[in-house]
């Protein structure tokens, strides 16, 4: 099983108690984002790879020690934007200092930077996108394995802020001018670059295409081969590995602009009152009308024919 702890709130940064909790009890409870009374029991038993997604590591940097039998990928949010875009994200130094406080501890190969979602105005232009991506790659290139970019998809709440972010709309000459530039400013500093779910090829900058959460990354990282798998992301593109998303939609108190996970502030300012770090659920409880089944995952490495790579 790869736990995916969060591609829809930011567990790490506002939820870190109620997780080590869950891993403690051994199960989780995760409510179906299109349908709430339905329930899926996590059993906790048979975790391959946590992979966390943040923009606020330091929790996770003041309690490593609670997941030492567990294999992590750690991979962190830093984008270049200011609290016009990102209300609530702490302080960017901060960030990148706990970055390499964890990297020093678990190893580079485990710690991912993602530069994404990309994209474009008046205030934040490409040579503001140069400038801030070469500072990044100066300051964590001896700490992260790679980094991920990808580039701002037009979601429902993303139109809704469309005069808080004051993106221009991106012709493919546009993205392939900033996909040249963070290519040959990671190249100087000799950092893989991958595109994560992009419909566009940018090999030729030095820009792997590859899922973030990739069949060859999982090998590196827990040394088990896995088995190719057909099943998919919904979303376009994406070519991840199966995950469990314990995450809610509309929890994140980061409340970036660009979030695609949260849709309704009003509600998740509720939601995030209603959090209870020792309930089973990330907001809220189990009720009587809510209707549970166990969710069947089988680890990865009990599919594996082969012995565990040397």
């Amino acid at each position: 099983m790869i736990l995916n702890v969060s591609g829809r709130t930011d567990i790490c940064a506002f939820y870190l108690d109620w997780f080590i909790n869950r891993l403690n009890e051994g199960y989780v409870y995760v409510r179906n984002p299109y349908y709430n009374k339905q329930v899926s029991k996590v059993i906790l038993d048979d975790i391959d790879l946590i992979v966390f997604c943040t923009k606020n590591p330091i929790p996770l940097m003041n309690n490593l020690d609670k997941f030492e039998k567990y294999n992590l990928c750690v991979q962190v949010t830093i984008t270049p934007y200011k609290k016009d875009i990102e209300r609530n994200v702490l302080d960017k130094a901060k960030i990148i200092e706990a970055f390499k406080q964890i990297s020093k501890r678990i190893g580079k190969e485990k710690m991912v930077l993602r530069y994404d979602p990309i994209f474009l105005s008046e205030k934040y232009n490409i040579n503001y996108h140069k400038k801030a991506f070469e500072k990044l790659c100066v300051f964590l290139k001896d700490y992260l394995d790679h980094i991920i970019i990808s580039f701002l998809d037009e979601y429902k709440n993303v139109k809704e802020n469309k005069n808080a972010l004051s993106y221009l709309k991106m012709n493919k000459e546009m993205i392939y001018t900033l996909a040249s530039t963070i290519g040959s400013i990671a190249k100087k500093y000799d950092i893989p670059v991958q595109a994560c779910a992009e419909e566009y090829d940018f090999s030729s900058f030095g820009i792997k295409k590859e899922a973030c959460i990739s069949e060859e990354y999982v090998k590196k990282i827990t040394g088990y081969n896995i088995v190719k798998n057909t099943k998919r992301s919904n979303r376009k593109y994406c070519t991840c590995i199966p995950s469990i998303d314990i995450g809610e939609y509309n929890t994140c108190p980061n409340l970036c602009a660009y979030c695609y996970a949260n849709y309704n502030e009003k509600e998740v300012l509720n939601r995030y009152k209603l959090h209870n770090k020792n309930s089973p659920v990330l907001t809220g409880n189990i009720v009587a009308t809510d209707i549970i089944k166990l969710r069947k995952d089988v680890g990865y490495k009990k599919y594996n024919l082969n012995k565990k790579l040397e």
